[in-house]
């Protein structure tokens, strides 16, 4: 019988880094909202393409390049399928922040008259408003700003309650000068599920596209971007069991064929001459240069493992832990969490502050005990400074942290304040 305690539905034992100790005590890793810890499947099928098939895609007619196009495409519709999408809307980035910037950018080009008349929809220009909110990570808020100072928009936010979520009460700031409203599905720093539906009908109502920010959700419940009604939404690879420099742009298929291409160079074009070039159609028209092939064969595999576990599942299990440890961090003297104090929509990224005590030696006690979290701003500063903080310490659960993970992070900040002559 499984000791519920050392229950995972991503076994502990799938991960290679968890054999290894830290300090001389066994290894609990809490960051996965940061990045998360690769399976040995993800491993070996980074391994077997680089060590069996790698070439380039799309490029040549030996067998190598056959098989290195047919992993590639494989990867592209298996990630797409992942998350309600069709392969034909699913770019490939270096991650969200790369597929943000794409899109503030395509956006300014568009602006500049690049597209023609079909990609006018996307231009902007002063007395047009982009609406964020405050719970933005700085990826899903510097490119917007950028965005506003090329062309004149201004921006706009929806606020905060008291405990972090968005207040609908400031659904107002989305009105008929409303272009773009761009959100985030899950808190990087509170855990809080935004009410995706009333933003959403709120930006169609006016005629604004929505662009969703979904680092931290697609990882741990099930998403179907076409289900959510967004016209567009990214994600990153390395925070879903799967390598660093791996991410995706989704967009509905008929504004990617719309929306004229950022970077440029090979791969993207379709014919070119001395004087002038014209663009394939999406995907492949924003994936200039060298395909990410190594790093999608990975985030492909990372599906394939958490598919296989059941989306459902991990969202439930990583609930309950949620659960025990938002009740154990409340029988702690002096911790303040910043954000939702029960379980319900929300995640398990539990930001907190430590009464008389800096992140960083929060962080460093916990280090010294085998516990690794995230310390600092999280890049995501004006939520911090929402709740008066400067910086926090984060709890970022995964599906194959367990029970004794969450209770042995709790004996350890048990005794942070003491460390330090605090009352405990």
């Amino acid at each position: 019988m499984t000791n519920p305690s050392t229950f995972a539905p991503a076994s502990p034992q799938d991960f290679p880094i968890f054999s290894r100790t830290v300090h001389g005590k066994p290894f609990v890793y809490l960051d996965a909202g940061a990045t998360s810890q690769l399976p040995q499947a993800v491993l070996d099928a980074v391994r077997d393409f680089e060590t069996q098939s790698r070439a380039a895609v799309s490029r040549s007619s030996h067998q190598l390049a056959g098989e290195a196009t047919l992993a590639f495409d494989a990867a592209r519709e298996k990630v797409a399928n992942f998350v309600g999408a069709g392969a034909n809307e699913l770019v490939w980035t270096s991650g969200s922040t790369m597929s943000l910037n794409l899109l503030a950018y395509a956006f300014s080009n568009a602006t500049a008259g690049r597209g023609g008349a079909e990609a006018e929809m996307f231009a902007l220009g002063a007395g047009d408003t982009i609406v964020v909110t405050r719970a933005e990570h700085h990826a899903n808020l510097v490119p917007w700003q950028e965005l506003c100072a090329r062309t004149g928009a201004t921006l706009r936010w929806l606020d905060l309650d008291s405990e972090g979520r968005i207040d609908l009460d400031t659904l107002s700031v989305i009105d008929e000068s409303t272009r773009v409203v761009a959100f985030t599905h899950v808190s990087n720093v509170t855990g809080a599920l935004s009410p995706v539906a009333e933003i959403v009908a709120a930006a169609k109502r006016v005629g604004a596209l929505t662009v969703l920010d979904a680092c931290q959700s697609v990882p741990h419940m099930p998403v179907n971007f076409s289900a959510l009604d967004v016209d567009f939404a990214v994600f990153s690879g390395h925070k879903m069991l799967a390598p660093t420099g791996i991410g995706a742009l989704y967009g509905r298929r008929e504004l990617l064929e719309k929306l004229p291409p950022f970077l440029t160079g090979g791969s993207m074009i379709e014919t070119v001459t001395m004087e002038s070039s014209t663009y394939t159609q999406p995907p492949t028209r924003f994936e200039a240069g060298t395909q990410p092939v190594t790093q999608a064969i990975g985030l492909g595999a990372a599906v394939d493992y958490l598919n296989a576990i059941g989306m459902d599942t991990i969202a439930a299990h990583e609930r309950e832990l949620t659960g025990i440890l938002l009740e154990g961090i409340s029988q702690i003297r002096g911790v303040r969490v910043l954000g939702p104090l029960s379980p319900e929509n929300r995640t398990g990224v539990v930001a907190f502050e430590l009464e008389g005590v800096h992140p960083h030696d929060v962080g460093q006690i916990l280090d010294a005990d085998g516990v690794a979290v995230r310390t600092g701003h999280h890049c995501a500063q004006p939520i911090h400074k929402f709740f008066d903080v400067h910086a926090s310490s984060r709890v970022s659960l995964a599906p194959y942290n367990t029970r004794r993970d969450v209770e042995v992070f709790l004996e350890s900040l048990a005794k942070v304040r003491p460390f330090f002559g605090l009352e405990g």
